[in-house]
């Protein structure tokens, strides 16, 4: 096994840590090109299709890539910004202001992201820190709910990273926040402000992402993450059972996913005399292609077609205050042991050691 090359081994150095946000990832552009390059690195990853590796190599490349790029590619436009990819666009403002959220705290800390499949990529990320000097590194996945084709990739890939590294840093992985307070009452908080401008509808629906059916069967605890969280946010708001639905979206292939499906599952609500649906999509915390196309667009259009009268999406966590309060809460838990916080002490020699640094380095001589 070859080893990537260390920087230098400062000894005595106080250690550095940092936070990385780690989300699914967005094609570079909206374009076929692009939209090929990252479908092949997502469905090439063995937690997201468990498929023996040549018959998916070639139903992936023969069938699915050449017909489903260009597709994809139109569906990305139409949810497209002057800024770019609204997940990368909502990660990158949540980095920043949780970032800002910690240093109001006193944390001094790097805080940064990467995404699992697409640019910038976790070992890229990864390759920086340990470029400036981070030796304790705070693994945040984007995802609430744990799944074994999510977090666990990211586990994955993190651990691939360091797979050739002689040095390795310390780290932590946030596995799961589904059942985090702040969390909850963001979310609580998102679809209260909602209602206080709407009204409240005749149902509102959960759309949690689809995983297949046999993960489940295989000890995936992702499906009831999914049903704590739609339980403890209908607390949180005082609904009946009789009030709101859980359902799962996303689903591909011809095999049976988590059930109940969301667009059946909103013509069958239409269809039988329900008005209006709200629909939030809890399993994302950046708004995306799943949530601004599949349900603000299709099944939309799959409800109203169906004889719904109104259907209002509510958005995502993004970068609402309660959200990003909620994450730095979850990050200082997650942080406790490291030191972050500088007393004054501290603060007095690391001035100390920098102008030290700055005297060498402008040859004005060592002090002992």
């Amino acid at each position: 096994m070859s080893f990537r090359q260390e920087p230098p081994h400062q000894h005595g150095a106080r250690s550095k840590v940092a936070i990385v946000l780690v989300n699914l990832g967005t094609p570079d552009a909206p374009t076929a090109a692009a939209v090929r390059r990252y479908l092949k690195e997502f469905l090439s990853d063995p937690r997201v299709v468990e498929i023996p590796k040549v018959p998916w190599w070639l139903i992936l490349n023969a069938v699915i890539l050449p017909f489903r790029s260009a597709r994809s590619a139109q569906k990305y436009a139409s949810i497209w910004t002057a800024n770019g990819s609204p997940l990368k666009v909502h990660t990158e403002k949540q980095t920043a202001l949780l970032r800002g959220y910690l240093g109001q705290r006193g944390h001094e800390l790097q805080v940064v992201y990467a995404m699992r499949y697409g640019n910038p990529g976790v070992s890229q990320v990864l390759q920086k820190l340990k470029a400036d000097g981070v030796d304790r590194i705070l693994i945040l996945p984007a995802y609430p709910q744990y799944a074994g084709s999510t977090t666990a990739s990211i586990y994955d890939a993190v651990f691939a990273h360091y797979a050739n590294e002689r040095n390795v840093p310390e780290l932590r992985l946030i596995k799961h926040y589904h059942d985090h307070e702040g969390y909850i009452r963001a979310l609580a908080g998102t679809i209260s402000a909602h209602w206080e401008r709407h009204g409240q509808p005749d149902k509102l629906i959960m759309s949690f992402h689809g995983v297949p059916k046999r993960t489940l069967l295989l000890g995936d605890p992702y499906f009831c993450e999914c049903h704590k969280t739609a339980r403890l946010l209908a607390t949180q708001l005082g609904l009946a059972e009789s009030q709101y639905m859980l359902t799962f979206q996303s689903r591909f292939g011809k095999a049976e996913w988590l059930q109940p499906y969301t667009a059946p599952s909103l013509k069958k609500l239409a269809q039988g005399g329900c008005k209006r649906v709200d629909v939030i999509c809890p399993g994302f915390t950046s708004d995306c292609l799943e949530t601004l196309e599949e349900i603000a667009m299709e099944a939309r259009n799959d409800f109203i077609s169906a004889g719904g009268k109104a259907f209002n999406y509510i958005p995502c966590l993004n970068e609402s205050s309660a959200w990003i309060d909620a994450m730095a809460d979850l990050a200082e838990q997650h942080l406790q042991g490291w030191t972050t916080k500088l007393t004054p002490a501290m603060r007095e020699q690391q001035e100390k050691d920098a102008e030290i640094a700055r005297e060498r380095a402008t040859g004005l001589g060592a002090i002992v």
